[in-house]
C-alpha cells in the first residue's frame, strides 16, 4: 500500500472526523478532529505499519480560532511511506499524548509544550526541555516579541535586541494572507 491508499483507508474508518486530505509534491497529509487524533495515530502504527514518529511540531495561527495546529510526521520502518497528520487545537484544549504509541514522541511533545504552551494529557513527564522551569512565556508563539522579554536571570537569557529583529527572514504575525506575511515579499531598505 502507498500513503495515498492509507489516507483512503483512514478516511473510510474515521469518516466525518477527517476534515481534509492533501497531496502536494508526493507528500500526503490528513487533517483530523482532535477527538480522534490519538486513535488515528494508533491505527496508523498498528494497522498500517507507521512504526516511527520522526517529528511532532505545532503551528501558531495567531488571530484564528482554534489558534494552534499539531503536526505529526510518521514513517514506516523502511521509509517507503511517509504520512503527515494534522489536528487543530484551541488554547484551552489538551492534546492526547502519543508516547504510548511511540516512545520517541516524549521529547517532541515536551518541546512543543515548552515553546508553544500546548499541553499533552497523559504525558509521563511534561516539563520544560529548553527553557528553565518557571519561565512564564512560550517563545515560538507569534505574539512573543522578537526583542524578548525582561528576564530575572540575566546570565541565562539576554534582554537585548534579538539579532534577527526586523530582518528579511522574519515573518509578520497576523491574519493576512501568506504572501503578505512572507519575509521575501517585503522590500528591505
Amino acid at each position: 500500500m502507498s500513503a495515498a491508499q492509507d489516507i483512503a483507508t483512514l478516511s473510510a474508518k474515521f469518516g466525518a472526523d477527517v476534515v481534509g486530505t492533501k497531496e502536494f509534491r508526493g507528500e500526503h497529509t490528513i487533517s483530523v478532529k482532535l477527538g480522534v487524533l490519538h486513535d488515528l495515530l494508533a491505527t496508523a502504527k498498528n494497522e498500517l505499519g507507521y512504526a516511527m514518529v520522526i517529528d511532532i511540531s505545532s503551528l501558531d495561527h495567531f488571530g484564528e480560532d482554534p489558534r494552534f495546529e499539531m503536526v505529526y510526521e510518521i514513517v514506516t520502518e523502511n521509509d517507503s511511506k511517509h504520512l503527515r497528520v494534522k489536528a487543530k487545537v484551541s488554547e484551552e484544549e489538551e492534546v492526547p499524548t502519543a508516547t504510548d504509541i511511540w516512545a520517541g514522541a516524549d521529547w517532541h511533545e515536551r518541546e512543543v509544550y515548552d515553546m508553544m504552551g500546548i499541553r499533552f494529557s497523559g504525558h509521563p513527564d511534561l516539563r520544560r526541555i529548553l527553557m528553565w522551569e518557571g519561565y512564564p512565556f512560550y517563545p515560538l508563539r507569534k505574539d512573543f516579541p522578537l526583542a524578548g522579554r525582561p528576564s530575572e536571570m540575566p546570565d541565562v537569557a539576554f534582554t537585548g535586541i534579538a539579532p534577527l529583529e526586523g530582518g528579511p527572514f522574519v515573518t509578520s504575525p497576523g491574519t493576512g494572507d501568506v504572501v503578505t506575511r512572507e519575509p521575501r515579499a517585503r522590500v528591505v531598505k
